[in-house]
This record gives structure tokens, C-alpha cells and sequence, in this order.
């Protein structure tokens, strides 16, 4: 059966075309800077947005045309792995992404779901076999189940930690069976709800037991290449996350001495309710060399919550695939679809049209971001704002030949401080003419 019967593989057709069903900047094989698109971006489609949110929301039911769903929960799941296929083929995508609730029913205990998650993960496998599509990275859902309301691995109930332990073992080891590279660590319930009756530092110390303890369980299965993941949050579904942005997680894994085996998973809309860019949180990963893999995706800042949008931000595409240019790529990473279609675009051919209009948007930035490194845009810049640092007092700091005394006697032979303008605005009109 075809869940897509009307599609056909999506196809490049040039910036002149108004198919909604083409790309219009994203030609997989279009070289830039020595790597075709396809090798730069590494595309990667959200199972869960994509194939199991039904476009409710607090306000309303589902909405969500989806021809897969039945009244059988395994049949269903079923029909998911045959039309999520279908998508990746006709898309053009090589790589998927998914919760282990995204892909099987949890059922009536932790046996049964992953008696069902086996059933589906070798479904799954023949697919991948079949067509050559590859998983970026898995993760276990350790938030929706009720009983995690305190938390995962931060429960203040040590059976709750137990069972969040049994699904990342089981996640591990899905992972290795389908090749994985990846594993994402999100901690939707890790944090508190209020410090009144919190030990934040028992609640660390255990999610970072846990974490020790997947790294061990990795090396006994033989899963060593498989890199971990961890993906920033400040705030939802708890009023205070633990990892809270980039730099608090990368504190996080200093502390504990998981830097070796972890990298980050960056959001451009968790970046948002942390109240920084996108590209900041990419330059932060990648000033401690773990930019690991993106979510890619955009929120509305008149809105306070995960909106979760397709990108479509031309400017902070840009910047941010200027980052992952300056990183060298982002293998074995990839930049990840973790968006959802609005809720007013229902039909099943809006999953392509959507996921199109985020390729298109990458693809362009891609190519922005390409003519600012080759120019040396943002180098010639930065050469010149910190010119001052490259000879005399400025390079004696640099090179540490200078202590408190030498300094202060140097100040105090300075007649006057001579700082030069930034023409912040001349410089934001010529990022402009790069980007538009």
C-alpha cells in the first residue's frame, strides 16, 4: 500500500519554480566548497512530529489527516514504519530520528513494550536494509510516561530511576542493532518543579549516574563508536531544566566527566525560551569542539513556549550553517526536522511541502553562509575589531608575559583610551546583501 500515492519523488526545479512539491534551492548534488548539499546538511526526518503528533492541542482535538492510523495500536505502528519509508524515499532524505514510544505502543507494562518495541525495530531494520536510509540517532522517552511527574533519572522514587535505567539499555541496544551513531539524551523531566522540596545536587549526581552507566553499558555490548548527545532545554514541561542552554550542559558534563563520550544536540527553539540565538549556541558547543548534532526547527518569540515551527528564518539558517562550515560539518551528526506542521495545514502532502521549505531554507543559507567564509566576511571583521591584540601590550597579554603590576604601570602611562566605532549598522546591511 502507498500512503503517498500522488507523490512522487521530489524533485529539484530551480528557484523559478512554484511547484510546492519541488525543490527550489536544494539540489542534493549541487557541490558547495568541496561537499555536495546532501553531504553538508545530512537531512534527517522527526518520526515522532512527523508521524505520531495528530495536531491537537490545548485548546483542541486532532485535526491531522493521517491515513496509517487504525483502531489497533500495532497495526498502526505498523503502518507507520511502511509510510515513514515511503516519506524518507520520495523526500530524499538519508536519515530518521525517533523515541522508542514514537515506534511501538507501550501497552500494559514495561514487558510488553519491548516485546512490541522488538517487533517494530526488526520491521524498521528491513526497511533501512531495503532502502539504504540510515538512523541518525535514537532516544528513549523518559517524560510522557506518568510515571515519570518527578522526573527520570532525577525521580525522587529510586523504581522510577530504575525503569528510566531498563529503557536507555534498551535504547543502547537498539541502537547497535540498526547501526546507530548516536543517542540522544533529552531530559524532558529532568529538573524541578520548585527547590523547596528539591535536592538539586542528589538529582544531578543521578542523572549523571546514569549517564556513567550508559557509556559502560556501550563498551560491554561492543558499542563504542556510538556518541552521546545531550540536548539543552531551560524550561517545559518543568519549570527549571537542568541543562539549561549550551554552556550549563557543557558544565554539567565537565563536572562529571562525561566530555569523552558526550557531545550536544542544539535546538534552534530551545535556544529561544533560553533566550539566546540559535548561532550562539552552536559557537558555545563549538568553543568546547561538541557541536554534535541540530534540531532544526524555529519558535515565535511573541510566543512562550516550543512552537517547534519549520524553518523558514533565511538570517539565522544562515549564521547557523556559517557555524557548521567554521566545525568542519556536523557528522556524525546531521541537522535533524525536529518541527511539526501547523496546526491549519492538515492534509498528508503538507508533511512534504513543510519538510521541503525547510530544505530550501538550509540550502540557501548554506550557500550564504559559503560566500561569507570564502570573502572572509566575519574574519576580516573580527581581524580588525581585535587588531589591538596582535602586537605590543596586546600580544604580551596574550602570550602571558604581563602580571597586574606591569599592566597597572602601563595604564597608568596611557594619556587617553582610543576605541574605534563598531558601524554595527554598516556591517548588519552588508550581511544583508550576502544573505538576500
Amino acid at each position: 500500500m502507498s500512503y503517498f500515492p500522488t507523490i512522487d519523488k521530489i524533485q529539484f526545479e530551480g528557484p523559478k519554480s512554484s511547484n510546492p512539491l519541488a525543490f527550489r534551492h536544494y539540489n542534493p548534488e549541487e557541490v558547495v566548497l568541496g561537499k555536495t548539499m546532501k553531504e553538508h546538511m545530512r537531512f534527517s526526518v522527526a518520526y515522532w512530529h512527523t508521524f505520531t503528533q495528530d495536531g491537537s492541542d490545548p485548546f483542541g482535538k486532532a485535526v491531522n489527516q493521517r491515513d496509517w492510523l487504525t483502531d489497533d495500536e500495532m497495526e498502526t505502528a505498523k503502518n507507520r514504519v511502511e509510510a515513514a519509508f515511503e516519506f524518507f524515499e520520495k523526500l530524499g532524505v538519508d536519515y530518521f530520528c525517533f523515541h522508542d514510544m514514537d515506534v511501538a505502543p507501550y501497552g500494559d507494562s514495561l514487558e510488553t513494550f519491548f516485546k512490541n518495541l522488538d517487533e517494530i525495530v526488526e520491521l524498521i531494520k528491513e526497511k533501512m536494509d531495503q532502502t539504504g536510509i540510515k538512523l541518525l540517532w535514537n532516544t528513549a522517552d523518559r517524560h510522557s510516561n506518568p510515571i515519570y511527574v518527578h522526573g527520570a533519572a532525577s525521580s525522587s522514587n529510586a523504581d522510577v530511576f530504575a525503569v528510566s535505567a531498563a529503557q536507555v539499555k534498551k535504547g543502547i541496544d537498539i541502537s547497535q542493532k540498526l547501526n546507530g551513531k548516536n543517542f540522544v539524551f533529552w531530559g524532558g523531566r529532568e529538573g524541578y518543579e520548585n527547590l523547596i522540596n528539591t535536592d538539586m545536587k542528589l538529582e544531578e549526581e543521578n542523572i549523571a549516574r546514569l549517564y556513567h552507566m550508559a557509556i559502560d553499558y556501550s563498551n560491554e555490548i561492543g558499542h563504542e563508536e556510538l556518541t552521546f548527545l545531550l540536548e539543552p532545554k531551560p524550561k517545559e514541561p518543568m519549570k527549571h531544566q537542568y541543562d539549561f542552554d549550551a554552556a550549563t550542559s557543557m558544565a554539567f558534563l565537565q563536572k562529571y566527566d562525561l566530555t569523552d563520550r558526550f557531545k550536544l544536540n542544539l535546538e534552534a527553539n530551545h535556544a529561544t525560551l533560553a533566550g539566546h540565538t540559535f548561532e550562539h549556541e552552536m559557537n558555545v558547543a563549538r568553543n568546547y569542539d561538541a557541536l554534535g548534532s541540530l534540531d532544526a526547527n524555529q519558535g515565535d518569540t511573541l510566543l512562550g513556549w516550543d512552537t517547534d515551527e519549520f524553518p523558514t528564518d533565511l538570517y539565522s539558517v544562515t549564521l547557523a550553517m556559517y557555524e557548521v562550515l567554521e566545525n568542519g560539518g556536523i557528522e556524525p551528526g546531521g541537522i535533524n526536522f525536529d518541527a511539526k506542521v501547523r496546526r491549519t495545514s492538515f492534509e498528508m502532502d503538507d508533511l512534504f511541502i513543510a519538510h521541503i521549505a525547510g530544505m530550501d531554507t538550509f540550502a540557501r543559507g548554506l550557500k550564504a553562509a559559503a560566500r561569507l567564509k570564502e570573502d572572509g566576511f566575519f574574519d576580516q571583521l573580527k581581524d580588525e575589531r581585535y587588531a589591538s591584540y596582535k602586537n605590543g601590550i596586546g600580544a604580551d597579554i596574550l602570550s602571558e608575559k604581563v602580571d597586574l603590576k606591569s599592566l597597572t604601570d602601563y595604564a597608568l602611562g596611557l594619556e587617553k583610551i582610543d576605541n574605534k566605532s563598531s558601524h554595527i549598522e554598516f556591517i548588519k546591511a552588508q550581511l544583508n546583501d550576502y544573505i538576500y
